[in-house]
């Protein structure tokens, strides 16, 4: 059952940090470049149908995990345990992941204009940054935490 769990974890996320590297090397440079949203809209207008069910998929299958490997969420908080410590830095990005996307979907997207696409690829690289982290705070379960 571990074993599935984490595939299904893994596959999500190599959806949520793909699409976003795809985004954020492949498409935004040239975006900003040309002072043009439209091939961004595009994407997120594809991604998002796959994105969105995938990052949903890893909050599900991350803290079943999670509660896997300490399962009193009391512990948690505790600090001193590396493990603890690698779950609750994981939430931290969860956290932030979902601040950018509420702020981009609320005041940057539906305003979104040559002149503010500077400010949605601060989210982009922001978000993609994130994805990163959630990859390596990952791999640090299997050398017992950071």
């Amino acid at each position: 059952m571990a074993g599935t769990l984490l595939f299904i974890h893994l596959a999500a996320a190599a959806i949520w940090v793909g699409g976003h590297l795809v985004l954020a090397i492949g498409l935004l440079p040239e975006a900003l470049a040309k002072r043009d949203p439209e091939p961004i809209r595009e994407f997120e207008r594809v991604y998002e149908q796959l994105g969105l069910p995938a990052m949903a998929i890893q909050v599900i299958t991350g803290l079943w995990l999670a509660r896997r490997l300490l399962p009193e969420m009391a512990a948690w908080m505790d600090w001193s345990n590396p493990v603890a410590r690698t779950i609750d830095l994981k939430i931290a990005c969860l956290a932030a992941t979902l601040a950018l996307a509420v702020h981009a979907r609320l005041r940057v997207v539906p305003t979104l204009n040559a002149d503010r696409l500077p400010l949605l690829g601060v989210h982009i690289i922001a978000v993609t940054t994130l994805a990163l982290v959630f990859v390596w705070l990952g791999v640090c379960f299997r050398y017992g935490g950071v």
